[in-house]
């Protein structure tokens, strides 16, 4: 098969332990745009792009991210071209932050939503 059926990523969805509180973070800190809250789901659009971050609420103790060998590992990554900045603004609003690291010519850094998401972010 030469090319994919697939056009794009359309939207993620991740568990939330508390909706209100989850998409009100997403939204002020992240600042992404808040589309649909209901009780079953808080869509929210990143930018004018087509990508949207469904959170989805659960009592279940779960996570938008994996582990190898017992080290979290990220599912979602995203792109900042103000990394520094951004970085210094989740610091300034409490978010659990991890220190910016290079590799192979990229800046990155993890860090945690409200939920214990680990989510990066990239440039």
């Amino acid at each position: 098969m030469s090319k994919s059926f697939i056009e794009q990523v359309h939207y993620i969805r991740i568990p939330v332990k508390d909706l209100e509180v989850s998409a009100q973070w997403y939204s002020d800190i992240l600042g992404f745009q808040l589309l649909n809250n209901t009780e079953e789901r808080a869509i929210l659009k990143v930018n004018e792009g087509p990508f949207l971050l469904i959170l989805v609420p659960t009592e279940d103790e779960t996570f938008a991210h994996f582990t190898i060998d017992n080290n979290q590992e990220f599912s979602i990554g995203f792109t900042s071209p103000e990394l520094s900045k951004f970085h210094q603004h989740l610091i300034d609003h409490q978010v659990t932050v991890e220190d910016i690291k290079e590799d192979n010519g990229h800046a990155f850094f993890h860090f945690y939503d409200p939920n214990g998401n680990k989510l990066q972010v990239h440039w």
